[in-house]
């Protein structure tokens, strides 16, 4: 049986996580909002006559559905790496209000404006697989 330590540092990935929440419900109001603004009414998905509403639910739901990778990647990558997967997750979490924002335009091209927060995953992604590659013995520490 393995021993993991967490060092102090990782309460900023729990601060980072925090942050990653309050994005996650700040993208969901702003659907609502949308909602009303437009006159869509539950249980409607997506609209013919407001193409605009749609480019709100989709910068959400594009979140939404790479939650869950985030989350991982900063949540384990972090044991071994709390600053860098920290500071990597704050740069996808900015990127989201980056990517919504340019979505809520009406022109989706302008989505890529978020396209930075791939350096974000990218830098989790190299510390959880350096982590797992630790935790086999491959590497050393």
């Amino acid at each position: 049986m393995a021993t993991i330590v967490v060092a102090k540092e990782y309460g900023y990935v729990v601060f980072t996580t925090v942050s990653s929440g309050i994005m996650m419900m700040y993208l969901a109001s702003n659907v609502s909002k949308a909602r009303k603004k437009f006159g869509i009414s539950y249980p409607k998905m997506y609209d013919d006559k407001e193409p605009i509403f749609n480019c709100y639910l989709r910068a959400h739901l594009n979140t939404v559905e790479n939650y869950p990778m985030f989350l991982y990647l900063l949540l384990l990558g972090g044991l071994e790496h709390p600053v860098a997967c920290s500071v990597g997750g704050m740069v996808w979490v900015v990127s989201r209000i980056f990517y919504a924002h340019g979505y809520y335009t009406g022109d989706p091209s302008k989505r890529m404006r978020g396209s930075f927060g791939y350096l974000g995953l990218l830098t989790m992604l190299g510390c959880t697989v350096k982590f797992g590659l630790h935790l086999l013995g491959v590497i050393a520490s």
